[in-house]
């Protein structure tokens, strides 16, 4: 397929590679070129804007910081600089993988489809290394036809792939995702500090307590 691609950060490189290697022509661009580079040099094509991404894309993909990064590139800020939606042909796929705000999920799904653009919402779950073995876990929302369409792409970069219900629900999913991990990130992050303030080998001490109750997804991969 002929994919275009905005955001080749830390999360979104990796995944952007995992397409390229799946055999797909992909087109990127990104705020700093320079975080480009190892996709150009592996066959990417550079655009200079999300909007020259999105013509002639039969997918574009998204993986950009915050909401309001989302809302720029996508719907655009004004006339004289359109969003990567304006030059979608109909019958294109668009899928945002940032960790975004529902509303905004909905409202970016009612202007593709006003255009003849199916959209999704389906940010991931994984960190880093997730992104770089394609193990994510990727939560989807929206019509269950355009999610067909984008699951192959999907199952390129992660290993759990879900539609969760309709637009919005990914970014809903995240939110629970979001809270269910983040007391457990705190404890990490104490644990840590005692075990090195007590003077223990901290190494040692988190592979040890990782076999018992105290083990997790986060003190395995982040401790």
């Amino acid at each position: 397929m002929r994919i275009g691609w905005v955001g080749t950060g830390i999360m979104g490189l990796s995944m952007a590679g995992h397409l390229l290697d799946a055999g797909h022509e992909l087109t990127v661009t990104t705020r700093t070129a320079q975080r480009a580079r190892p996709l150009l040099e592996r066959g990417a094509t550079w655009a200079d804007s999300p909007a020259a991404v999105g013509d002639g894309a039969e997918a574009v993909f998204t993986m950009l910081g915050y909401p309001s990064d989302v809302r720029e590139v996508v719907l655009g800020s004004d006339p004289a600089h359109p969003g990567l939606l304006d030059a979608m042909a109909p019958g294109s796929l668009l899928v945002d993988t940032t960790t975004s705000e529902p509303s905004l999920a909905v409202e970016i799904h009612a202007a593709a489809a006003a255009r003849g653009v199916q959209a999704l919402d389906a940010p991931v779950s994984g960190g880093d290394v997730g992104a770089r073995e394609a193990t994510l876990a990727i939560m989807a929302g929206g019509e269950p036809e355009a999610f067909e369409r984008a699951r192959p792409l999907l199952q390129a970069m992660g290993r759990a792939v879900t539609l969760q219900g309709g637009p919005g629900a990914g970014q809903h999913t995240k939110m629970v995702n979001q809270i269910a991990i983040a007391a457990g990130i705190v404890g990490v992050c104490e644990a840590l500090l005692y075990a090195a303030e007590s003077g223990l080998d901290v190494e040692r001490a988190v592979e040890t307590i990782a076999g018992g109750a105290a083990g997790s997804w986060s003190l395995t991969n982040y401790g």
